[in-house]
C-alpha cells in the first residue's frame, strides 16, 4: 500500500486551518439558486471568488469550494465543523483532470472506465505539483477524486473552471443532506448559495476505493455497489486497514437528534421504527425491499423520522448485500456513541 501520513505538522496543514477557524463566523444570506443557466453562472461566479456553495449530485448534496484556494477549503471546514483530521473528495469534469492529479495506474483506468462518471471516489497518490490546497487531504500523500454524474454538478464545474472539494453538505457528523431544502436546514447563513437540482437519486455517498500500488482497498461502501466493483477488477477488495485515510470513515457520522437503534424487530416506548420489506412502520425504506430504493430513501427516511423528535429511532434488518452494505455501514456509524 502507497505510504500515509498519520499525522500533519502543526506548522501546516492543520495549523493553516486552526488559524483560520478560530475565528468568528461572519453570517451571510445564503441565495438559493434556481437550475438555469442564470443560476449555474452565479454559482460558478461565487466559486470563483472564492466562496461556498451546495451543489446537488447523483449521491447527495455537497458542499463545495475550489479545491486550489486554501481559504476556501478552510471555510468548508469551518461551515461544517468538520475535523481538520478528515480528508476531502476533489470533484472533477474529466478523467484527464484526475491524471493532472495523482499517479495514475491501470487498475485506476479501468475502473473510471467502468464507473465514472458516476457514485466512484478513488483515493490515490498525489502527483508532485498537484496544485490542490494542502488542506483538502488534510496532509495525506494521497486525495480522493470523483467524476459527478449528475448534469447540474458537471456544468458547475466546467462554467467555474475549478477543481472542487465538496464534502456532503450538512454540519459534520449529521445525517446527510439530499434536497436543497435539508441543506439550508443546516447550513444557511454559513455558506453562500444552494444550487436546487431537486432530490438526489442514489441517496448515499459514493463507494470509496484505495487504488495503491500493490493492493485495492474499500475505504466505504456507497453508491456503487463492491460487487459491481469487484466484478469490474475481478478480484476482491482488500479491507480498509487502520486510520483515517479517506472520508466517511469516522465511527460517529450521519447521525439523527435521537439515538438509533439497529435490527429492530419490536419497538420500544418512545421509538419510531424505520422498516425494510413489507411490515408495519412509521416508514419504510422500500416495501419491495430494494436496497436501491432503500439507499434513495435513507437520508430523506432519517430526517423526517428526526422531525418526529421521538426518543428514539429504531430500524428493522437490512441485508448486507448490493447497496444494503452501504446501507448499514450509514446506521452503523448512525447509532454508534456520540462524543
Amino acid at each position: 500500500m502507497g505510504s500515509v501520513n498519520s499525522k500533519m505538522d502543526c506548522t501546516g496543514p492543520c495549523h493553516q486551518l486552526k488559524r483560520r477557524v478560530t475565528g468568528t463566523m461572519v453570517a451571510q444570506d445564503t441565495q438559493l439558486l434556481p437550475p438555469s443557466d442564470e443560476g449555474i453562472a452565479r454559482a460558478a461566479q461565487l466559486l470563483r471568488a472564492g466562496q461556498l456553495v451546495a451543489l446537488p449530485t447523483e449521491t447527495v448534496y455537497g458542499l463545495a469550494g475550489d479545491a486550489r484556494n486554501s481559504d476556501a477549503v478552510a471555510s468548508i471546514y469551518e461551515a461544517k465543523g468538520r475535523p481538520s483530521f478528515n480528508p476531502l473528495i476533489v470533484h472533477l469534469p474529466d478523467v484527464d483532470s484526475a491524471k493532472e492529479l495523482v499517479i495514475w495506474n491501470e487498475r485506476a483506468q479501468v475502473l473510471a472506465d467502468a464507473h465514472w462518471p458516476g457514485p466512484l471516489t478513488m483515493v490515490l497518490p498525489l502527483r508532485e505539483g498537484h496544485g490542490l490546497s494542502p488542506l483538502v487531504t488534510a496532509g495525506l500523500d494521497t486525495v480522493a477524486l470523483r467524476l459527478p454524474a449528475h448534469p447540474l454538478a458537471r456544468r458547475l464545474m466546467r462554467e467555474s473552471g475549478c477543481a472542487l472539494a465538496a464534502p456532503s453538505a450538512n454540519p459534520s457528523g449529521k445525517i446527510s443532506p439530499t434536497t436543497a431544502t435539508h441543506v439550508m436546514a443546516g447550513l444557511s447563513g454559513r455558506i453562500a448559495a444552494v444550487l436546487d437540482g431537486g432530490a438526489c437519486p442514489v441517496g448515499v455517498e459514493s463507494t470509496i476505493i484505495g487504488v495503491y500500488d500493490d493492493e485495492t482497498r474499500l475505504l466505504r461502501p456507497g453508491g456503487l455497489a463492491v460487487e459491481d466493483a469487484e466484478a469490474t477488477l475481478g478480484a476482491p477488495l482488500a479491507g480498509a486497514g487502520e486510520g483515517i485515510i479517506a472520508p466517511g470513515q469516522l465511527t460517529s457520522h450521519y447521525a439523527p437528534g435521537a439515538s438509533v437503534r439497529l435490527n429492530a424487530t419490536s419497538i420500544q416506548a418512545g421509538e419510531v421504527l424505520l422498516g425494510f420489506g413489507p411490515m408495519a412502520c412509521t416508514i419504510n425504506l422500500s416495501e419491495k425491499g430494494d436496497t436501491r430504493e432503500a439507499a434513495m430513501n435513507l437520508f430523506p427516511a432519517l430526517h423526517q423520522l428526526d422531525a418526529m423528535q421521538p426518543k428514539g429511532i429504531a430500524v428493522a434488518p437490512i441485508p448486507n448485500t448490493g447497496l444494503g452494505l452501504a446501507i448499514n455501514d450509514r446506521l452503523s456509524r448512525a447509532a454508534a456513541p456520540r462524543d
